[in-house]
C-alpha cells in the first residue's frame, strides 16, 4: 500500500498544484519521483511529528493541500494535540496518512504497534477516519480527500498487502461496498484484514452459512444505510479489525445499534482486545494470537449461529 501511495501522491500532485507531501524522516527513496519532478512540494521534517503537524496547518492555511506521512503510531499518539487543535479546531484540509498501521510492526514491539488510534481519533470532532483495505481503496480515498474541506485520517498497511479490488472503485468518504453476498451473517470489515473476512465467510459456506462481507472503509462518517439494512436483514453482524475493539469499528457501530433499540440482529465485535500485545512475533502470528483468521473468525460466527 505504501507504494501505491507513493505512486497517487505523484499522480495527485501532478494534477493539483496545491498538494505538498510532509513525511517525519521516512520514505525518502520511496518518493524520490516526486522530489525530483517537485522538489519544492516535498518537506522532510526529520523526527519532530508534532512540529511536521503544525507545518502542514501553517501550509493549509497558505492555500496549499498538505499530506503527512509516517509510520501510524508516530503520526498519531505523538501528535494527538497537534491534530486536535491545529488541525480539527480550524478544520484545516490536512490529511494524515499513517503507514504500518495496526499489528504491520508486530516484531518491533508496543512501541510500533496501533491498535487504538482510530477510537482516539474519531473523537475529534470534523476529523474524517479511514481504513482502506488495499491499494486500489487507497487511491479511491485519496482522490477524495482533496474534495474535502476538513481534516482526514488514513491509516494504511505496510506492503504486500493482498488487492481485493479489481479496479479503483467509485468510493467516496462514508461509503462501503459488498463484495461477496449472503443471507444469514454479516461480517463489516475495516482495512486490511478484509482478506481474512473473505476467507472466513468461504471457511462458513463450507458449513451451510451463507455471508455477507463488506469493506467499510470510512469509520468516520458511517455508511448508516449499509447499518440500517445489515441489522435488518441479518441474524447476525460481525465487525471485524485490526484494531481494539473498543472505539474503532465495533465501538462506533455498538453506539449506533444502541440509538436502533427496534433492530434485533446479534452484533460481535472481532479486534484486539484491551491490552498490550506482549509477544515479539510477525503480523500473522499476532492475528492468529487474537482470533484474527479465517477460522477465528467463522468459528465466532458459527457459534451464535449453531450454537451447540
Amino acid at each position: 500500500m505504501r507504494n501505491a501511495f507513493a505512486d497517487e501522491i505523484l499522480s495527485l500532485a501532478r494534477q493539483d498544484p496545491r498538494v505538498v507531501l510532509l513525511s517525519a524522516d521516512i520514505g525518502n527513496r520511496l518518493f524520490d519521483k516526486l522530489k525530483a519532478e517537485f522538489p519544492d512540494r516535498f518537506y522532510n521534517c526529520g523526527v519532530a511529528e508534532a512540529n511536521m503537524i503544525g507545518v502542514a496547518a501553517g501550509l493549509a492555511q497558505s492555500g496549499l493541500r498538505p499530506f503527512c506521512y509516517t509510520i501510524t503510531p508516530f503520526i498519531t499518539y505523538r501528535c494527538m494535540e497537534q491534530i486536535r487543535v491545529d488541525l480539527c479546531y480550524h478544520h484545516l484540509p490536512v490529511t494524515v496518512v499513517g503507514t504500518g498501521s495496526g499489528l504491520s510492526y508486530a516484531s518491533l514491539g508496543g512501541t510500533h504497534h496501533s491498535c487504538e488510534e482510530m477510537g482516539m481519533l474519531r473523537l475529534l470532532p470534523g476529523l474524517t477516519v479511514c481504513g482502506p483495505a488495499d491499494a486500489s481503496e487507497l487511491r479511491a480515498l485519496l482522490r477524495d480527500s482533496l474534495n474535502q474541506n476538513g481534516p482526514v485520517y488514513l491509516r494504511i498497511g505496510k506492503k504486500g498487502e493482498p488487492q481485493m479490488h479489481s479496479d479503483v472503485p467509485a468510493l467516496k468518504f462514508g461509503q462501503s461496498v459488498a463484495l461477496r453476498e449472503g443471507t444469514e451473517a454479516c461480517i463489516l470489515s475495516i482495512g486490511t484484514v478484509l482478506p481474512v473476512a473473505m476467507a472466513a465467510a468461504e471457511k462458513l459456506a463450507s458449513s451451510g452459512i451463507s455471508t455477507r462481507v463488506v469493506t467499510f472503509p470510512t469509520l468516520k462518517p458511517l455508511d448508516e444505510k449499509c447499518l440500517h439494512e445489515a441489522f435488518s436483514c441479518f441474524k447476525v453482524v460481525a465487525t471485524l479489525e485490526e484494531h481494539s475493539i473498543l472505539g474503532g469499528l465495533g465501538g462506533s457501530v455498538a453506539e449506533w445499534k444502541a440509538d436502533h433499540p427496534e433492530l434485533n440482529a446479534r452484533l460481535v465485535r472481532l479486534g484486539t482486545p484491551d491490552e498490550f500485545l506482549h509477544l515479539t512475533c510477525e503480523q500473522e502470528e499476532a492475528r492468529e494470537h487474537y482470533g484474527l483468521t479465517a477460522e477465528g473468525v467463522a468459528g465466532r460466527i458459527e457459534t451464535l449461529l449453531r450454537p451447540a
